[in-house]
């Protein structure tokens, strides 16, 4: 095996095994489809490994190269920038329905594409949106598990810790996120569960409230997020429509649950920045009416979000709604990984976009049905962070009545 020297391959062999394990709970005779930066490739060999063992069927990994994707935004043709491979994201919907299982590596700069056209990017992503929707609404809907992992590589380090030298940022961005993994723990399998046990019990008392609305307060923020109709709150572990219980993300440290598209109101302001696509949107405020977002800034990246919004009609609505205390291991490590799997996890968050088909007390609903219920519909889904220890959450009854939720940013209960 080969990895990189300022990273332990170790713990690249134990993310791996989290990977197949927990995240993917891989099943015997499953195919793998693997997305990853060719960067990952230490990882990407750990995990064939290891899903190989668990008895896959065969493994495909997919890589991308960031000089690549700089190639194209640099020498290609106009048209170029509005197509992409359909005929990949078909034979991956193909592989979904026949029960492979998906796991991607999250590992790019998060600053690739930063000097490039803000509209060339955005046509880039809509093309890929349209084209990947067949293999998207699989995973979004759960049809077969799937899970998210990540790999340092040398520019995302550096951003991150750009006070040190190169080795020493990619060693440290390495122990951060195997860290928030947890695979540096004696045993991370059993980690993992104690942590899954402890989302579900959250999840499970906010089923049990069956509150109409969120409301948050703080600095910034006065929102009312209404909750789908027969919502469910899901965290952690989530069972998928294979009979396969998988964990999506890794890591994790949120419930969430599907917010009703017509019924948001108010204002918010974003906690932490968003990295989207090679470009660092900062201080977002939006203001939403009847659930659509009616007015929207943010002092850096203003060009970006606005296009972001326009993607479609369900761009402008909310697809999720997730809650996250302050003091989960993300936020308490005070590392903004400019990376949404982590920042995410490190404050309470919504989402522009598709909503999650299996956030709802029946997974099993039509388009229509979920439509019916509230729940967005979009090509995208961009989740940004809302919380941090000044934000006050109430859950609100269909009667009006509230109960504490959140209180300075952790939980009330």
């Amino acid at each position: 095996m080969t990895s990189s020297p300022t990273i332990d391959p170790d713990m690249i062999d134990r993310l791996a095994e989290v990977a197949v394990k927990v995240g993917l709970d891989l099943h015997e005779g499953q195919d793998l489809v693997l997305t990853a930066p060719a960067s990952a490739l230490p990882l990407v060999r750990r995990i064939a490994a290891h899903a190989y063992k668990a008895g896959a069927g065969v493994v495909v990994p997919i890589l991308s190269d960031e000089d690549v994707t700089l190639a194209r935004f640099e020498n290609a043709n106009d048209a170029s920038f509005d197509v992409a491979p359909g005929w990949l994201h078909r034979g991956m919907a193909e592989a979904y329905g026949n029960n492979a299982a998906r796991l991607a590596i999250s590992g790019d700069n998060p600053m690739m594409l930063s000097a490039q056209d803000p509209a060339k990017v955005a046509r880039v992503n809509r093309a890929n949106s349209i084209a990947s929707k067949p293999a998207m609404e699989k995973i979004t809907g759960f049809d077969v598990n799937w899970t998210i992992v990540s790999y340092p590589n040398a520019a995302w380090a550096k951003l991150v810790f750009p006070d040190l030298p190169e080795p020493d940022a990619i060693a440290a961005l390495a122990r951060a996120i195997f860290a928030a993994s947890r695979v540096d723990q004696p045993d991370p399998v059993a980690a993992w569960a104690a942590h899954n046990a402890n989302l579900a019990q959250r999840s499970g008392w906010l089923n049990g409230q069956r509150f109409a609305s969120l409301h948050f307060t703080g600095p910034g923020t006065d929102l009312i997020v209404g909750l789908a109709d027969e919502h469910a709150w899901k965290g952690g572990a989530s069972p998928v429509k294979n009979g396969i219980t998988c964990n999506p993300n890794i890591p994790t440290e949120e419930v969430f649950t599907t917010p009703h598209a017509l019924r948001v109101e108010g204002h918010v302001s974003a906690t932490k920045p968003l990295s989207h696509n090679g470009t660092l949107i900062e201080n977002i405020r939006v203001r939403f009416e009847e659930g659509r977002i009616v007015e929207a800034h943010a002092t850096k990246g203003e060009e970006v979000l606005q296009r972001v919004i326009d993607s479609d009609e369900g761009a402008r609505r909310l697809g999720e709604v997730a809650l996250v205390p302050h003091s989960s291991p993300i936020s308490a490590s005070g590392v903004l990984f400019y990376n949404t799997l982590f920042d995410e996890n490190a404050a309470c968050h919504i989402a522009l976009g598709q909503c999650y088909s299996d956030c709802f007390t029946d997974p099993n609903m039509s388009a229509e049905q979920i439509k019916a219920r509230g729940g967005n519909s979009s090509m995208i889904h961009i989740d940004w962070m809302i919380g941090s220890g000044q934000v006050d959450i109430d859950g609100v009854a269909a009667d009006g009545t509230r109960t504490p939720v959140f209180r300075q940013g952790e939980w009330a209960f």
